[in-house]
């Protein structure tokens, strides 16, 4: 399939979604209230974009979810190379890692308020308890799937331990760590949104809480797909980037 063949259909998915949307809600099939049909939506996204409301939030929700996300992956990208070369390091962590990831993020949401207040610090706190457990056992997890033949071939070359991780294993693990940064990434929105919707004075999650109190369920449908369009471009961004730069494994 070409790329314009896929980008067709993938569009076409899209607009056959917006049909059948229009159509339930402009027969009644829905009231209103429940599901907004597709032009008070958007009617309702033109009208937050004009007074500025639309610009701010969306410009407070990417620097929250860039700050955390860095922060995230920044301490998964040296701890789980550790976690996946050293039997050590992973008997030390992971089991620890383990028993944290299952908690959940949003009874931590009361904590982290006593703990760093309402700022952004502790929206920071939250993508990052949302998004640094799962990572770095994921990258740990790329970093074993490096095939052995690679590291014996390396041993019988003569190399160290230390080459034989940043020569061979580190570069090979690359492309599943950049998986996993491309998927967590998806997460730490999701985190942001449960951040936002508590003790916060702006940014998308924020003004989702806002229209629920007035039953503005076209600025809520509206927000939400903007968050979903947000992390649809990144995620291609990433992807196109990932083609860039792994341009060895599709000639493979």
């Amino acid at each position: 399939m070409s790329r314009r063949q896929y980008l067709a259909i993938a569009l076409g998915t899209f607009a056959g979604l917006v049909v059948v949307w229009a159509a339930a809600t402009g027969a009644g099939l829905i009231p209103k209230l429940f599901l907004p049909s597709p032009g008070a939506v958007v009617a309702a996204l033109t009208d937050k974009a004009a007074n500025g409301e639309l610009g701010d939030d969306i410009g407070l929700s990417c620097y929250r979810i860039t700050m955390g996300y860095l922060l995230a992956t920044a301490m998964a990208l040296v701890l789980g190379p550790l976690m996946g070369a050293s039997a050590r390091v992973e008997a030390a962590l992971e089991p620890l890692f383990d028993f944290i990831r299952y908690m959940p993020v949003v009874a931590f949401v009361p904590l982290t308020i006593l703990w760093v207040g309402t700022g952004d610090s502790q929206k920071f706190l939250i993508i990052w308890l949302g998004t640094f457990f799962q990572q770095v056992l994921m990258v740990a997890d790329a970093v074993r799937q490096v095939p052995q033949p690679l590291v014996h071939l390396g041993e019988t070359l003569g190399m160290g331990r230390a080459a034989i991780l940043t020569r061979i294993v580190f570069p090979a693990a690359w492309p599943r760590v950049f998986d996993t940064l491309r998927i967590t990434l998806g997460w730490a929105w999701t985190w942001l949104v449960v951040a936002e919707l508590v003790a916060a004075a702006g940014g998308m999650g924020y003004r989702i809480t806002v229209a629920q109190r007035y039953f503005a369920t076209d600025t809520i449908i509206g927000y939400v797909i903007v968050l979903g369009l947000l992390g649809l471009c990144l995620d291609q961004a990433m992807r196109a980037l990932g083609r860039v730069l792994f341009r060895y494994q599709r000639a493979a």
